[in-house]
């Protein structure tokens, strides 16, 4: 699957490589601080995934995890610092891929979608809650579901 990604333009493989990043830090600021715990969380579910997630998917998270704690410091100092402003931001980088998932065969961009979904789901549960029950708080609820982001069906 990666040589998928790597034959795209530059630009789209970098929307591709830093949806997870985006997302951690999508999820991580929902209610206003970025908890170091959800970007370390976020860091360890990349590795996993590495070798223990879709087949075809394990070179990207591979990849992903190889500058995760990186790419995620770079992309936040890029952003605004207002909440709102950097969730829209955020939301319109990870929107971008709308336009590149339908050019992949459609079996590896359901995979690829259903990926980010749960790993969204999984960023937000990283932070409180009684063993996982309760622990994705409003803010976080809004965007878990991933909404800019056209499901694959």
């Amino acid at each position: 699957m990666i040589n998928i990604i790597e034959a795209l333009p530059i630009d789209q493989q970098q929307v591709m490589y830093d949806a997870i990043p985006n997302i951690t830090l999508l999820i991580a600021g929902a209610d206003g601080e970025i908890d170091p715990k959800e970007l370390e969380w976020s860091e360890k579910i990349a590795e996993v995934r590495s070798f223990s997630f879709h087949e075809e998917w394990q070179p990207y998270y591979d990849k992903v995890s190889e500058t995760m704690h990186d790419r995620i410091n770079a992309i936040l100092s890029e952003l605004p610092e207002g909440t709102d402003a950097r969730q829209e931001e955020l939301s319109n980088r990870l929107a971008k891929l709308n336009n590149i998932l339908p050019n992949i065969s459609s079996i590896y961009a359901k995979h690829f979608y259903d990926g980010l979904k749960s790993f969204a789901n999984r960023i937000a549960r990283a932070d409180g809650g009684i063993f996982g029950w309760l622990s994705i708080g409003p803010k976080e609820a809004e965007v878990v579901e991933l909404p800019m982001i056209t499901p694959i069906q």
